[in-house]
This record gives structure tokens, C-alpha cells and sequence, in this order.
């Protein structure tokens, strides 16, 4: 059998290349960025996870046809929904879209991601680009901000070798044991940290004046604005000090460097300021347009393609969506049970719905709860078009496996609209061309239409002739309210402690909620708890029973409980961002009591 080359589908901002060759898998070593190695959820997990492998109507198996009708049946309706996740990322999920259109129906707007954060990115830079990986291979210093570059993005381990590396991070993470600088600062506190860091870079003469002059001439408005804040109660509320603050000015100074940011710093209402404000600290140092420069987040995978499953339909909010104002509620390929915030909510609005219809992978809360059931096929079962939030490459996602019991987005769509009465779709190869003639062609995979080797080189704005917009206003009703409290021990049986910030980051051995999951938190031993013990953690929003794992990589006034964790979402708010209409999952302070 002749190789195939495929690439991943997961949602990771890596996109790794794969060649398969007599039904095995291993890396491609000529893909640009995955560097010859495939990563432990695609090789361990993925394998192992138990697949859906019948339909079910009313929790009895039946054909794919038969539920296929009852599926048409439940979604001609005056009332449904399409709400879709993102366990796996190919361009082919959205054809969904075209059926809701045809039909009528709902879809949602917003992000549980990184709405926020990107929104502060077009604040100021009115577009956000990839930084090419090329770039962080060229730079000098390397500040990681947020990020867990170990678990979220494990392929960029390489481009930081021989670099100066300055983490900033609530959590001492693998990264920051072996900075040159770790910075352990509050959670929640990155706006203040940016703002800081640029009001002191002026202060010191850190500006790159030239720069500023011609792409950001309001610098001197923005300075004035970063002196609104007082410095003394901001560098405590930090926890950082002058000493610590020059030390990373001192580095970054006259070397290439390059700011990579993670998902966390912007999990909350005020999300968007976060991201404007650190890009306005790379602008203020003159760290953007140039070689082995640049602020990489999650950039728009998007920019510049012609999505032909764009379509106009009504749109709720994802974040909160009101599953109980719909008949049917059409789940494709996401969990949103235990993914969303809110459990409870989510819960009993999904109970208010007549029909909820599961079309996915995996059994999981979400699918227990599904009056039908669809197995989908995955990402080796199919065709469709990889690209990426974090680097410039698009690249075909090959079938390289059969699979007889699921079925496709592209199938999926085209029986129901014909079983509406619609007009077939186009060929499944119609829509794959649409989205790779668009592109360039390099080599085995494609460059995105959006590509540019150093971004921002020529200015800001879509054509480049734009001046970078930097923040002048911030508020925050949230940290007046939610003052941290000291935990109070009452006796060597109950301790209660009040008001920790809960921080819910990726974890190594799952995607959002899939794969391995467990009930762990994980805290600083000095609040007293045994490892294995098991309390009750809970806030305004809901509570849930965690397993004790404690660890001096934490502070003392935060919690932490990964993503895909059993019960964190019965912690978290759905309230959404002041901008990019996004989830705000740790827009939250959890107490812990011992049971």
C-alpha cells in the first residue's frame, strides 16, 4: 500500500502532517512545523477512546437510515438549532450550515474560546494574523505569557531552543522552571502587567521612538493613559516590584523578541483589554514588523478565504445559548453538558427541548441526555481541509481509513436536504477545491491567502496603511466586588476558604472533553488540604466533589482544575465578554470546604 499523507484534525493550534502507510501513522517530517513527532493524544488517546459506533432513536439501536428519518422527522419543526463544537477542526464541519439555511433554522454566534482575545487584537491591530513560526525561530528573546507551551502547543518547543526565555504565568509551569525569568503573577492581573511594563518603558527609555513615530504616533496619549493607575497598589495587586519589572525590560531590550499568549489571559470579561494592552507594549518597544519579531495568540484561520458555507440564518449567543426556546437542538460534534459553562444551566434548559439530536464521536454527558444519536466519522474516515490558528500552512486532510458505520458532515448534509426535498449539494471535491484554489501550493501543503513572512511589516489595518490603535479606557466592576479573603480555620476538621480564582487551562492528556478526564484540583499545600482528600468546591453558579493534588507550582490565592475535568463547568459563569462575545470560564472565585 503507498503512503498517504493526511494531517491532524484535533483542535490544537499545531496541525501536525501525518503519512500513513499500511495502516500506520507517524509523522511527516516534511511538514513545516510538527517536526517529525506526533503528539500522545493522537497516538495513545485517540485510538483507545470507546467510538459510537450505532444510531439510537428513544435509546434503542436502529439503522443509520432509520435515524437518519427520525432526524428529518425532529428537524422539520418550526423551532431548531444547530449547536457545534470543535473537538475536531476541519473546514468540511460547517457544511452543516448550508441545511440550517435551507431549512430555516438557528445557529449561534460567539466563541467558548477566544472571542475576547481576539477582539482586543482588532481593537488595535483591526486585523490579527498568524506570527509564522519562522519568525519565533529568528527572535532572541521569547516572553511567554499565559501559555502552557508543553501541553497546548508542544511543537513549538524546538523554535525556543538557545533563546532567552521570560515566562509570566500565574502558574510555575514546566516553561517557567526553566526560564531565565519567571514572573508568578495574579490571575487576572495581566492588563495591569502590560500596562505597567509599557508605562515603565517609557519611563526608562525602552521606546523604540522611530517605530512609534511612524505606525503608533498617540503613543505619547497612551502613556498618558498608563498613568492613571497607581503604581504602588498595582505591582502589589501583581505581585511583582520595580526590581522584576526592569529585569524583563532589560532583556527585551534591543533583541529580536517575540510575545506568545495564551487562551487564559483573556477567559474573562474584560478579556479583550488584555490583548490590546500587550500588543500595545509590543508596539511601544518597537516589536512588531519586524524579522523575529511579533505577538503571536490564536489567530483568525480564516482571514482572507471565501467561506462558502457562510450563510444567513437567526443567531443566539453560544456562550448561553436558550436551548429550551427550540424544538430540536441539532449537537454536532461537541459536548456542551460538560464544555459550556454553567452545567446546571445547560442542564435544564437541554431538559425544556423536545428533540435533542447527538451527531458525534464519542459517548459522553451531552449524548446520554440525546433522543437520537448519530455516529459521525472522524478525521481519517474523510476528506477535508486543515488550517490553522497558529501557523500559515493548509493542508488536505486525506482518507486514509473506512469506517461502516458513521457518516460524514458532507453525507450527513446532503441526505437530509434531499430528504427535505432541497437540491443535492455540489460534489464533496467541489467544496475541498473551493478552499485549496485559494491557496498557494508549497510544496505537499498550501500557504493561507493571508500569509505574510512578517506580519505587520508595512503597518496595521487589512492593506497595511493603518496606525495601531492603543487602549484608553479601562474598567473592571469585577475586581472591587471579588476581593480575595484569607482562608479562616475554624477547627482542624472544617476549613473554609473563601474567594480563590479558579484558573481551568488545557490539560496533556485530553481536548476539551474528550480523552482521558478526571476529578482532580490542584492547590498550594499551604491551605492545609492532604493530597487524595476529597471537598467540595463550589461558587454563586453551582458546586462539585474534587480529589485533593497539591503542588508548590501554585499561589496561594488560586485554584486549578483543567478543562476537561469531570463537573468544572458547575463552577463557571455564562456571562459573556464585554467584546467578541465569548466565554468567561474563570470570571470566577470558587470557596473550598472540607467534607
Amino acid at each position: 500500500m503507498s503512503e498517504i499523507k493526511t494531517t491532524c484534525g484535533l483542535d490544537c493550534p499545531d496541525a501536525c502532517g501525518i503519512v500513513s502507510s499500511n495502516g500506520n501513522i507517524k509523522a511527516d517530517t516534511n511538514h513545516p512545523t510538527s517536526n517529525g513527532a506526533l503528539c500522545a493524544l493522537l497516538n495513545k488517546y485517540l485510538p483507545k477512546e470507546p467510538r459510537i459506533t450505532s444510531a439510537r432513536v428513544a435509546g434503542k439501536e436502529v439503522s443509520l437510515e432509520e435515524a437518519m428519518n427520525a432526524t428529518k422527522e425532529a428537524l422539520d419543526t418550526y423551532a431548531k438549532l444547530l449547536w457545534r463544537g470543535s473537538g475536531n477542526f476541519g473546514v468540511m464541519q460547517e457544511i452543516t450550515n448550508l441545511l440550517f439555511e435551507k431549512i430555516e433554522g438557528t445557529t449561534t454566534k460567539g466563541t467558548l474560546c477566544d472571542g475576547a482575545g481576539d477582539a482586543g487584537i482588532l481593537e488595535g491591530r483591526e486585523v490579527n494574523r498568524v506570527l509564522p513560526p519562522e519568525q519565533i525561530a529568528k527572535a532572541e528573546v521569547v516572553v511567554v505569557w499565559g501559555k502552557n507551551i508543553t501541553v497546548t502547543a508542544s511543537h513549538l518547543m524546538p523554535y525556543l531552543e538557545g533563546k532567552e526565555i521570560i515566562v509570566i504565568d500565574p502558574i510555575k509551569t514546566a516553561m517557567a522552571k526553566k526560564a531565565d525569568i519567571f514572573c508568578q503573577i495574579a490571575p487576572r492581573s495581566d492588563f495591569f502587567m502590560a500596562i505597567m511594563l509599557a508605562r515603565f518603558a517609557h519611563m526608562g527609555d525602552f521606546e523604540d521612538q522611530e517605530y512609534l513615530e511612524e505606525h503608533a504616533p498617540d503613543h505619547e496619549d497612551f502613556y498618558a493613559f498608563t498613568q492613571e493607575f497607581r503604581v504602588r497598589p498595582i505591582l502589589d495587586y501583581i505581585g511583582t516590584d520595580l526590581n522584576e519589572m526592569g529585569q524583563i525590560l532589560e532583556m527585551i531590550h534591543g533583541k529580536k523578541t517575540v510575545f506568545l499568549v495564551g487562551n487564559g489571559v483573556q477567559k474573562y470579561s474584560t478579556g479583550h483589554h488584555v490583548l490590546q494592552a500587550i500588543d500595545a507594549l509590543a508596539v511601544t518597544l518597537g516589536k512588531f514588523g519586524k524579522e523575529g519579531c511579533g505577538v503571536g495568540f490564536l489567530a483568525n484561520s480564516k482571514l482572507n478565504f471565501k467561506n462558502p458555507f457562510t450563510v444567513k440564518t437567526t443567531k443566539v449567543q453560544k456562550v448561553d445559548t436558550p436551548f429550551g426556546d427550540f424544538g430540536t437542538v441539532l449537537i454536532q460534534g461537541g459536548n456542551p453538558v460538560a464544555s459550556m459553562p454553567n452545567s446546571n444551566r445547560v442542564i435544564e434548559e437541554l431538559k425544556k427541548t423536545n428533540t435533542i439530536i447527538y451527531y458525534g464521536l464519542y459517548e459522553n454527558e451531552t449524548s446520554a441526555m440525546a433522543d437520537i444519536v448519530i455516529p459521525a466519522k472522524n478525521f481519517f474516515e474523510k476528506e477535508d481541509v486543515r488550517l490553522s490558528y497558529a501557523h500559515q500552512y493548509v493542508a488536505p486532510m486525506r482518507k486514509i481509513e473506512a469506517c461502516d458505520y458513521g457518516i460524514s458532515e458532507y453525507d450527513f448534509t446532503d441526505i437530509l436536504l434531499q430528504k427535505f426535498g432541497f437540491e443535492s449539494l455540489q460534489s464533496e471535491e467541489y467544496y475541498i477545491n473551493l478552499w485549496l484554489d485559494q491557496c498557494e501550493k508549497h510544496g505537499d501543503y498550501y500557504l493561507s491567502p493571508a500569509f505574510q513572512a512578517i506580519p505587520y511589516k508595512d503597518g496595521f489595518g487589512n492593506d497595511g496603511d493603518e496606525e495601531f490603535v492603543f487602549p484608553d479606557e479601562f474598567g473592571d466592576d469585577f475586581i472591587k466586588t471579588k476581593q480575595f479573603t484569607r482562608a479562616r480555620k475554624k477547627s482542624k476538621k472544617e476549613i473554609i476558604i473563601e474567594d480563590y480564582w479558579l484558573i481551568s487551562p488545557k490539560a496533556n492528556k485530553a481536548l476539551n472533553t474528550q480523552f482521558q478526564r478526571d476529578n482532580k484540583i490542584t492547590l498550594h499545600p499551604s491551605l492545609g488540604f492532604e493530597n487524595g482528600e476529597t471537598i467540595n468546591v463550589y461558587s454563586e453558579w453551582g458546586e462539585h466533589h474534587f480529589e485533593i493534588k497539591n503542588s508548590e507550582d501554585m499561589r496561594a490565592d488560586a485554584v486549578l482544575i483543567t478543562a476537561n475535568t469531570i463537573g468544572v463547568n458547575f463552577l463557571t459563569p455564562s456571562i459573556i465578554s464585554e467584546e467578541g462575545d465569548s466565554a468567561c470560564y474563570q470570571e470566577v472565585k470558587v470557596k473550598l470546604k472540607r467534607i
